[in-house]
């Protein structure tokens, strides 16, 4: 783990009881994301407009398979 990423708040469902999870910190203007099973690698970064247009499908079903 980077020494930025020690200092930060990870966040992940409340759903995720096994382990395998996707966790997400805000770091000013980025926000990070990480699999739990291995929070040593660098995380992804993303800029909040990136984070909000992501967040937008999640929720509009954009990624939804049928």
């Amino acid at each position: 783990m980077s020494p930025e990423t020690g200092r930060l708040v990870w966040r992940r469902s409340p759903a995720c009881g096994n382990g395998a999870c996707v966790e997400v910190a805000f770091d000013g203007d980025r926000v990070l994301v990480r699999d739990s099973k291995h929070p040593e690698r660098e995380p992804l970064a993303f800029t909040t407009e990136e984070w909000r247009s992501f967040t937008a499908g999640v929720v509009a079903g954009a990624f939804t398979q049928n």
